[in-house]
């Protein structure tokens, strides 16, 4: 990965991510059977407030939209991007995908799984554990992501793939990030930033032909 693109990732992720570090108790190095468990106990959580509307007291919600053309074939693009396997490299910090579980019914393949990121900050890394629901359309080319990380920010994604003809993808991800209402322009600034670097590094992967 080029020095640029690397400082690109890097600012906004590491940000958003040393925020999110101060406001819970880092994870240690769990086994897969822990991961399990906390993704069940924030997929419950998640789910006990999105039932809530309006939102809690304190809480906020905030969209935006973000596309990338990418040279190459739809089919090949909506492969390559909807692995979360391929997204380690392209988030500077992101080490390992933890899969809980994986199965396709109507079309929808659903995965439940768990992101693990670690921070190099000083004197001792961080470790983050994202946990998230991915839904694959497999016949309309898009899929949906609901995520909970430490700091109890929510994010909602819905990912398009377009075919625009002559071997052209164009990519476009709908976010929407909930948290407290002191960080919600912070978390989306930052966010939509971290999103913006994570395209461009599958951009340069896929065109590549790395992927």
């Amino acid at each position: 990965m080029n020095t640029r693109l690397l400082r690109l990732l890097s600012a906004p992720l590491l940000a958003l991510s040393l925020v999110l570090s101060v406001m819970g108790t880092a994870a240690q190095a769990d086994t897969d059977a822990q991961l399990a468990q906390q993704w069940q106990y924030a997929w419950n959580t998640y789910k006990f407030y999105q039932v809530a509307d309006p939102l809690p007291d304190g809480r906020a919600r905030k969209s935006q939209s973000i596309s990338i053309v990418i040279n190459a074939p739809r089919t090949r693009v909506f492969k390559a991007y909807s692995n979360f396997e391929n997204h380690i490299g392209a988030n500077p910090f992101l080490e390992r995908v933890v899969t809980h579980s994986d199965k396709t019914k109507h079309g929808v393949r659903t995965k439940n799984l768990t992101a693990i990121e670690v921070i190099p900050v000083e004197p001792d890394p961080i470790t983050l554990n994202t946990h998230a629901q991915q839904r694959i359309n497999l016949d309309n080319y898009c899929y949906e992501v609901d995520s909970w990380s430490t700091g109890n920010i929510v994010t909602h994604q819905k990912i398009v793939f377009e075919n625009l003809g002559g071997s052209r993808t164009r990519v476009t991800e709908h976010l929407t990030f909930e948290t407290t209402q002191d960080l919600i322009d912070f978390t989306l600034s930052q966010g939509v930033l971290a999103h913006q670097g994570i395209q461009q590094g599958l951009k340069q992967r896929i065109e590549s032909g790395a992927l």
